[in-house]
């Protein structure tokens, strides 16, 4: 009988990258970056509106990982912010 047992150090080796995929910080950090060019932009109001939805999708993505949930929750306030200051820059525009 073999030592080997390739099906459990196959299923740990998945494991281990589900976890790091899980762990990982970018999608947080990304979040927060378009959050942040969102607000920049959103007085051109489309811009506003496209890049705070982008935010607040990210963020939920985001905030499913518990480490960086308070990076995701920013993100989606920016995204937020962002879309109210587009909606108002849009009112103005028309009024």
């Amino acid at each position: 009988m073999s030592q080997e047992n390739t099906v459990a150090d196959r299923l740990l080796a998945e494991a281990r990258r589900k976890t790091a995929r899980e762990q990982n910080p970018v999608l947080g950090k990304v979040a927060l970056i378009i959050g942040i060019v969102a607000l920049v932009a959103s007085p051109i109001s489309i811009v506003g509106w496209v890049g705070g939805l982008a935010a607040i999708g990210v963020g939920i993505a985001a905030v499913r990982n518990p480490d960086i949930a308070k990076l995701a929750k920013i993100a989606m306030g920016l995204g937020f912010a962002a879309i109210l200051v587009g909606v108002f820059f849009f009112t103005l525009n028309i009024a």
